[in-house]
């Protein structure tokens, strides 16, 4: 109800409205999961309740497994469940159009809420031309929200284009990459756009910004030798000034540059500040970022 009615405010420009339900929706949502962690924690916990726990958590795997039965129960639909997690299915409707899978999948829905009990509701949220799904929480697709849509829009969670401990030429490359190929569904067109995106970032064409990390530190956590870039670097500022010390899980940026040959990567990275000393003279590993992020990433992905 608070989902349909901050759709509602959208499309009639009601910023102060979709601000409030937005608000409310965050309130409901805070409520369900303290409940469930309330009751989930054990003797340590305010409010231990086991049983509670492991019904609410039965009750969605329940109706999550006969969602599925009857999506794929259904010769007409000829459909296969592809990924479903808690409260969402993704429903593969090999080579069908836009139409039919707008049509197919809205009697999906309608036929899954009336097989479960009030106020249990299975709504069609959108439709992916194409969908890369990489992990559980992990996708990327092409996505319609109407059959009047003409142009997709890619949607994104956990990946590298939306996480913020990437760097943005991994962002770029990994977006640039995906809009080729849903738009075009042709691999060799990637290729020849990051083979292009290479050649910019050996040329000096990329703004130094996008080279730079920035990931979570947790100082007092790592054991010898395992520290990561980012907590060296943390250390290594905290030498000049004390002061320096990042608070709990603060994101610490860093560059990766070049060094001696066969040098590790933690002897490579050095704080934005440390790069811009003109004193240092370091140089960007441009080689790191094409080998072991850009390509990386996308032979894993595509």
């Amino acid at each position: 109800m608070v989902k349909k009615a901050m759709k509602s405010a959208k499309e009639s420009n009601q910023e102060r409205l979709e601000k409030v339900l937005k608000a409310r929706q965050l309130a409901l949502k805070m409520i369900s999961n303290v409940t469930y962690g309330y009751t989930a924690a054990g003797f340590s916990g305010r409010m231990p309740c086991a049983q509670l726990a492991d019904t609410i958590v039965q009750t969605g795997i329940c109706t999550l497994e006969a969602a599925v039965r009857l999506i794929e129960g259904r010769s007409d639909w000829n459909a296969n469940v592809v990924y479903g997690d808690t409260d969402s299915v993704f429903v593969l409707l090999k080579g069908r159009s836009k139409a039919d899978a707008f049509r197919i999948g809205q009697e999906i829905a309608d036929t899954v809420t009336v097989s479960n009990p009030k106020p249990v509701t299975l709504k069609l949220e959108k439709v992916y031309m194409g969908c890369v799904l990489v992990s559980k929480k992990r996708y990327v697709g092409y996505k319609y929200e109407s059959p009047a849509q003409d142009v997709g829009v890619i949607e994104s969670k956990g990946i590298e284009t939306v996480r913020r401990d990437s760097c943005g030429v991994v962002q770029n490359a990994m977006q640039s990459s995906l809009q080729t190929l849903f738009t075009s569904c042709d691999l060799s067109k990637v290729k020849i756009g990051l083979e292009k995106y290479w050649l910019q970032i050996l040329e000096n064409r990329v703004p130094l910004k996008d080279f730079v990390f920035a990931k979570e530190v947790r100082l007092g956590t790592y054991t010898n030798g395992s520290a990561p870039p980012a907590a060296l670097v943390s250390t290594k500022a905290m030498g000049k000034d004390p002061r320096a010390e990042p608070r709990y899980a603060e994101r610490v940026p860093y560059i990766v540059v070049n060094g001696p040959p066969g040098a590790r990567l933690v002897d490579l990275v050095v704080s934005p500040n440390d790069f811009f000393d003109k004193r240092m003279r370091y140089s960007v590993n441009y080689h790191y970022y094409i080998d072991k992020q850009v390509r990386h990433l996308d032979d894993a992905r595509l």
